[in-house]
């Protein structure tokens, strides 16, 4: 087994939790601007049905109202943002708040706040990475204890991804977080001016607690790709993802674009419990080894496919073959499954309904007795419904940064990516190692070992990592760069643009 160093992404001082960091800083990616002016019309081909945290995770969206507790460098380091510092140990991380700071209804950021996010998020359909938090502490109004379960060596990357934004306690008590965003980033949420489901608008928030920025309204919108493409010429949209047959009506225009490796997307088996439609590992092999990435590449003109979600160098990734198309290993496969008739419901998205019926045509063709029924949904309903264990399987995207977020958020017996509440006990155990093992080298050896497992097992399969295309009009807009936060699609670094006109 080779050894892989796990991703160092923690200061030296937090990761020997001797001493607390020093923010005085504000958060990274900030403009240095005067007055913010002007509006900034974004889109990313749809509108949240839900701001509650934990129930969106797409940082074009989540990052305008919200902030994170942490948050990321361009050298891929976690650095302060609403906590200034932090000491991590085996049992536990302590945070030093930021003072000062206030949501957009006014009331204060402290710790009884971080408590209250952190526990709604973890009783969230996406709350996997957080669920290695025991309990949470309040020491003072600027001190949050987080006690662990286990050592958790990947802690302050979690809490700087946007899995993790913290929200107004009252919105989250009265349940108003879900119809309107409440944070304490340098936008508010107007509802007078928006439209649910059609457009969001968001002005900048006097009271706000770091640098200005540039632009004073951030609206965003859900068009399809011909409006979008209409609207990016013509300079009434400002900027917007795209996808490679758009690029072509740029020509001659004002329109620039850039590429980011911005997301994985992967099929994971739900329905794998006991009397599960997909409770055999043969048949999830089978089914694994029928799926031709590569075709779907070839169809959209990007794309790459992979055998595991780690890429070689990465903590997680192990020396092994994963799942290859190979449709006679597939047919050999199903017929050890005892060649089942078997039917199965997943849903898509407008977004992915080409690769999600391609994958299911491909498993049809050759495994011949198992049926996939695919139901296209708009992307708000397809991202809220896909992974609920409604569906026997689906083909989704992860936003996992670490192997230990990745097997807490789909593969425990508890994660809530796991509907069927299954794990077998070479998982458990393999995890709990890695767990235990801290931060160390042994500690990287055992993740691969475990991420090797869930390969092994057949529970994910047809990864494929995916770019994201940012446009823009180069006569509205400037300074546009990727997210600082990375495997973030549908993101922009919002702070660093400024308008031009």
């Amino acid at each position: 087994m080779t050894k892989h160093r796990l991703l160092r992404s923690l200061p030296a001082a937090a990761l020997l939790g001797t001493l607390f960091l020093s923010g005085c800083a504000g958060a990274p990616g900030q403009a240095e601007a005067s007055e913010p002016s002007g509006v900034l019309r974004v889109n990313w081909g749809a509108v949240p049905s839900n701001w509650a945290p934990g129930h969106q995770t797409e940082a074009g969206y989540i990052r305008v109202p919200y902030e994170t507790l942490a948050s990321r460098n361009r050298n891929g380091d976690v650095v302060p943002m609403l906590a200034t510092g932090w000491k991590v140990s085996d049992t536990s991380v302590t945070l030093a708040l930021r003072d000062g700071v206030t949501f957009h209804d006014g009331e204060p950021f402290n710790a009884e706040a971080v408590k209250a996010n952190i526990e709604a998020i973890q009783a969230s359909p996406l709350g996997g990475p957080l669920l290695g938090i025991d309990s949470v502490k309040v020491i003072g109004d600027l001190t949050v204890r987080l006690n662990l379960a286990a050592p958790n060596p990947n802690i302050m990357t979690a809490l700087s991804t946007s899995i993790a934004p913290m929200a107004s306690p009252a919105s989250l008590t009265d349940g108003s977080i879900t119809e309107a965003p409440v944070g304490t980033g340098p936008w508010a949420y107007d509802a007078e001016a928006s439209a649910p489901g059609a457009k969001a608008v968001f002005s900048t928030y006097d009271d706000y607690w770091g640098a200005p920025v540039g632009f004073e309204t951030i609206e965003l919108v859900g068009l399809g790709d011909d409006a979008a493409s209409a609207a990016l010429i013509a300079g009434t949209l400002d900027v917007s993802d795209a996808e490679p047959e758009m690029l072509a009506r740029f020509a001659n225009s004002p329109v620039r674009t850039m590429q980011y490796p911005a997301s994985r997307t992967s099929l994971m088996f739900f329905d794998r419990g006991p009397g599960g439609v997909f409770e055999s590992r043969e048949l999830r092999q089978a089914v694994c080894h029928a799926i031709n990435v590569d075709a779907i590449n070839e169809l959209e003109g990007a794309g790459t496919s992979a055998t595991q979600y780690f890429t070689e160098g990465t903590a997680g990734y192990f020396d092994g073959p994963g799942y290859a198309h190979d449709e006679a290993a597939a047919k050999k496969l199903y017929q050890q499954a005892g060649s089942p008739e078997l039917s199965a419901r997943l849903v898509a998205s407008t977004d992915n309904n080409a690769q999600v019926s391609l994958y299911m045509d491909q498993v049809a063709q050759a495994l011949s007795g198992v049926r996939a029924t695919v139901y296209e949904l708009p992307p708000a309903k397809y991202n809220a419904s896909w992974n609920t264990g409604e569906y026997g399987l689906g083909v989704g995207m992860s936003t996992s940064l670490t192997p230990y977020d990745w097997y807490r958020t789909w593969f425990a017996a508890d994660a809530p990516g796991n509907p069927a509440g299954v794990e077998s006990e070479e998982l458990r155990e393999a995890a709990e190692l890695a767990t235990n093992a801290g931060i160390s080298d042994e500690a990287d050896a055992l993740w691969s070992d475990a991420m090797e497992i869930i390969s092994d097992e057949a529970l994910s399969c047809a990864h494929r990592i995916e770019s994201e295309i940012l446009a823009w009009n180069s006569t509205t807009v400037t300074s546009v760069s990727n997210p600082v936060e990375p495997w973030e699609p549908n993101s922009i670094n919002y702070r660093a643009l400024k308008p031009l006109g």
